[in-house]
């Protein structure tokens, strides 16, 4: 049977653009759709504006520390207002780029909705499309519980297109995140409240880094609210809110933001007319291939609930292209030492299996760590510490995991994933010699291991 494509990609996130691009260029016929903005969560309302705004709230940080190394500053104040245009400027900026992308490369961009129609069928904009392949990469929606008024909360997509900055907020959740939005308002300067149901938040990360997160949010005035969670939310004729908890308690704010946790975006998809099939968490069900029951179908990025991480997805996208257009350059995605960045204030990078995860996984286990406080901060009355901690097999002495709190720590790990990925010792990085003076300095500087 002669198709119309070789492939089509539903959804022109960070994935299903990359698969698309690669596929158009090792030869096959491609056309992806896209219902809402060129580039994904990623690129509109996920790692690339939260990045824009975490900058925006640490020059309150910078501007209080200037005095110490002699600069006399003025009031600062801050416009919401012109930080949104700035952010909503260069996302049109980078859409664009994604446009030229996929049509420089050859692909057929269909701007709708998408649904399946059959196994190897397309309906969009009332016309319909066959295709040998058909990629699931829609990605993933934030999900809001569905308490009592639940219509007066916002999730992270409302959340960049806000019209001021709220005076009170509310941020629910114990993920990634949450904890990076209770940071962007905080130090927008908005009074800020984290409640989150569990003792801890960033569960699965290391225990050390999560507690050292929480001791440097606690000194810059960030209210954390453990085994906390929203009974009820009520607007109150003034417009403001008034959440009420489990336990009880009544708190008041104007902007109550929930973080947690994100469905995949599977609406009005069509499934039904395919055999594509869920697992039990909701998520489209893969191979190793990422093929789906649907022997035409594939799946890759959120929506198949592995790993959502933008750089994940992108490798997943380059995979399915290789395989199904140029299988000699085909290699499977390592899910293992993917390394992750929190863009708290101050930041997380890790890489790597935590303590707890290799003391379960049985390795005999020595830790090396360092709290420290930077040498940018010896001028300033600032008492933030950095985290820096090594995970090592005893036996093997191979480093398992690296973890870090403090600035640019997703900078200084991306260079560290590289020796971990290539089978790096704790040998390797005592005989590395430091650059001086840096932090990042101190991971090749632990000698002693830390008592068990």
């Amino acid at each position: 049977m002669a198709y119309d494509f070789d492939l089509y990609v539903i959804g022109a996130g960070s994935g299903g653009v990359r698969a698309a691009r690669f596929a158009a260029g090792f030869g096959a016929k491609v056309a992806v759709a896209e219902s809402r903005y060129l580039g994904g969560t990623c690129v509109n309302v996920g790692c690339v504006p939260k990045k824009l705004l975490v900058y925006g709230a640490h020059y309150a940080e910078d501007f209080e520390q200037a005095s110490g190394f002699g600069w006399s500053l003025g009031e600062a104040s801050f416009d919401w207002a012109t930080l949104i245009a700035n952010k909503d400027r260069e996302i049109n900026r980078l859409n664009g780029i994604y446009r030229n992308l996929l049509v420089n490369s050859g692909v057929t961009l269909h701007e709708g909705h998408a649904r399946l129609t059959g196994p190897n069928e397309v309906e969009i904009n009332g016309q319909r499309f066959t295709a040998k392949n058909i990629l699931i990469a829609t990605g993933g929606w934030p999900q809001i519980p569905e308490i009592p008024g639940h219509e007066h909360a916002i999730g992270s997509n409302e959340a960049f297109f806000l019209k001021e900055l709220p005076k009170r907020v509310l941020v629910v959740g114990g993920g990634y995140i949450a904890v990076e939005f209770a940071g962007i308002f905080h130090g927008l300067g908005a009074q800020t409240s984290l409640l989150y149901r569990g003792d801890l938040f960033l569960r699965g990360f290391d225990g050390a880094v999560r507690k050292h997160l929480q001791e440097e949010l606690t000194k810059r005035g960030l209210d954390l609210q453990f085994n906390a969670d929203i009974a009820r939310i009520d607007k109150q004729a003034d417009g403001s809110l008034k959440a009420t908890l489990k336990d009880g308690r009544v708190l008041e704010a104007d902007c109550v933001f929930y973080a947690t946790g994100r469905r995949p975006m599977l609406d009005n998809l069509g499934l039904e007319h395919t055999g594509v099939k869920l697992d039990k968490r909701g998520f489209v069900e893969v191979d190793e291939l990422y093929q789906t029951a649907e022997p035409s179908i594939l799946a890759i990025g959120d929506v198949i609930g592995r790993v959502q991480l933008t750089p994940v997805a992108l490798a997943e996208g380059m995979a399915v292209a290789r395989r199904l257009f140029k299988p000699e350059q085909y290699r499977p995605v390592d899910y293992a030492m993917i390394p992750t960045a929190v863009f708290s204030l101050p930041n997380i990078g890790t890489v790597g299996l935590s303590e707890e995860q290799a003391r379960a996984d049985g390795h005999n286990v020595q830790i090396f760590e360092s709290r420290f406080r930077p040498m940018k901060l010896t001028l300033t009355e600032c008492q933030e510490r950095t985290l820096m901690k090594l995970v090592v097999d005893a036996d093997t002495d191979k480093v398992l995991g690296c973890h870090m709190v403090g600035p640019d720590a997703g900078e200084i790990v991306q260079g560290l994933a590289i020796a971990l990925k290539a089978g790096a010792t704790k040998q390797h990085f005592d005989e590395t010699i430091g650059v001086h003076p840096t932090a990042a300095e101190e991971f090749v500087t632990m000698r002693t291991p830390v008592a068990d």
